[in-house]
């Protein structure tokens, strides 16, 4: 049995912006093997239509040093919801925070129209894969050598939304 941790309370999931940039970059070097960048980010936040932010932050304290626990980058394109990127602090995993902001990103979505789900995931990423199939996403495709560093396949995945997962 999981529990919660001091370093790890109750949370809020909320936009992020670009002051938040800061945390978001820390989760994100220490989640990825070829981390997005600054500018990357910056490009998503302030020049795509599409693209949406999400963060969890501690519940209740905007002041505190890391108040950000993890965060989902998605993009809403006409009927699809993209999930583009989503890490949370390696401290903090394990406790439900990344299937808060991935439901979220569905019932976003959803709410602004989408009808499915679409997702790619490293193959060699057993944890991203179980969490995505426990939120009914199903395996629909492969893309080869999709990755570097290391060389891995991309596994594609996908959740017709007019079967809502529950929320």
């Amino acid at each position: 049995m999981v529990t919660r941790t001091s370093a790890c309370p109750d949370f809020d999931v909320r936009p992020f912006q670009t002051r938040d940039l800061d945390d978001v970059l820390a989760i994100e070097l220490e989640s990825f093997s070829e981390p997005w960048t600054r500018g990357m980010f910056e490009a998503e936040l302030q020049g795509n239509p599409f693209g949406r932010f999400l963060g969890a932050f501690r519940a209740g304290e905007v002041s505190s040093a890391k108040p950000l626990l993890g965060y989902i980058c998605y993009w809403v394109v006409f009927e699809e919801l993209r999930l583009m990127n989503l890490a949370v602090r390696q401290d903090c995993r394990r406790l439900g925070i990344a299937s808060r902001l991935v439901r979220h990103a569905i019932e976003e979505g959803t709410a602004q129209g989408t009808t499915r789900a679409l997702l790619e995931v490293r193959a060699g990423n057993s944890v991203g894969q179980q969490l995505y199939r426990a939120l009914g996403f199903r395996q629909y495709g492969c893309r080869r050598s999709y990755y570097t560093n290391p060389n891995e396949d991309a596994i594609l995945m996908e959740l017709p939304l007019t079967n809502q997962i529950h929320l």
